[in-house]
């Protein structure tokens, strides 16, 4: 126990690092809280699928990832593209479908990208997405680049094949890529663990390739950091893909059309306790943070979710005459018919 206003040593991670990593959780809650709200103002259409809970993981991954890297998300992947550093207004701009969008309206909540930032995109299809993040890390390892593919996926993507395909080349060819399974205990309403033959369906499988065992406390983001850290250097260093398991909770249901009611009582409580903000604000608090840096970040957030927020409801609808672009490789679509 430390005396009483005795700062706490920081230890590797150290104090800059610790208010980004604190900073993006804060950042990636408050702009899904805002947009769950205009959800409900019907300014957000269709659905979407929250990370409120699962924060930590996209910041962990995040910030330790260098410039080029490069993200490959599932259709919950506001966190992660939030956490690349894309602009708050871009995003929200997107899920409104207003012409200051990311890709102006046109791709919605579930496609979002900004190559700009490595973000490769969101895939809707589950499982989709892991041999395209292996096709990326053979780019760069063929081309002899030192950037890291970074694959974010389900728990449920587990069961699927693309899953198993995935690692398997990977590990055949040492790929730079990480596989990074957010265990959110939920398929979609379907626990894991009643059609899963393991306890852990991405740890426990990783040793049928070669891979090591790797589960980490996903509302951690330090334990997240760290751990990221270690998988991206063995990939630069060229000896191949890491597989890793994050145990988090969403907070809220599959999407905005489900509440959630298949959760046994008491359940979603005792997550909140560990509630990866909450853990990270006392973290804050142990190594001697003023209260007075962690509120100012608290409210220079909530300012840049105001400033987003008013700047796509003044922004306007896509003009219409941008239905046709960027349909097809070449940009058009006329030659299809």
């Amino acid at each position: 126990m430390n005396a009483p206003g005795k700062p706490v040593k920081n230890d590797d991670i150290g104090l800059d690092t610790r208010m980004e990593l604190y900073r993006v959780q804060v950042e990636i809650r408050d702009f899904e809280k805002r947009a769950f709200d205009l959800f409900l103002q019907n300014l957000v259409k269709g659905t979407s699928h929250l990370s409120l809970g699962q924060e930590a993981v996209a910041a962990g991954f995040a910030v330790a990832m260098k410039p080029g890297d490069k993200s490959f998300c599932t259709y919950r992947g506001h966190a992660h593209t939030l956490a690349r550093g894309v602009e708050m207004e871009k995003v929200l701009g997107e899920l409104m479908q207003r012409d200051n969008g990311l890709m102006r309206g046109k791709g919605g909540s579930m496609h979002l990208t900004s190559v700009e930032h490595g973000v490769m995109g969101s895939y809707a299809i589950i499982g989709a997405h892991l041999p395209i993040a292996c096709g990326s890390a053979w780019r760069a390892q063929y081309l002899g680049q030192d950037d890291v593919s970074v694959c974010f996926f389900g728990d449920g993507t587990t069961n699927i094949g693309a899953f198993h395909e995935a690692l398997n080349f990977a590990v055949v060819w040492k790929l730079p890529v990480v596989f990074v399974c957010e265990n959110n205990l939920y398929m979609e309403y379907t626990p894991i663990g009643d059609v899963t033959a393991v306890e852990h369906p991405a740890a426990d499988r990783a040793s049928a390739y070669g891979l090591e065992r790797i589960i980490v406390d996903g509302n951690d983001a330090d334990a997240v950091y760290r751990v990221a850290q270690a998988a991206f250097a063995k990939a630069r260093a060229g000896e191949g893909p890491s597989l890793i398991e994050c145990m988090t909770y969403r907070h809220s249901g599959h999407s905005r059309a489900d509440p959630a009611k298949y959760r046994p009582p008491g359940e979603l409580e005792e997550w909140m306790k560990r509630d990866p903000i909450k853990v990270y604000k006392q973290r804050l608090a142990d190594f001697g943070v003023p209260q007075a840096d962690v509120d100012a970040i608290d409210q220079q957030t909530k300012q840049k979710v105001e400033t987003a927020t008013e700047a796509c409801k003044a922004a306007p609808i896509p003009p219409v005459e941008i239905m046709t672009t960027d349909v097809y490789a070449d940009g058009g679509w006329a030659w299809r018919n």
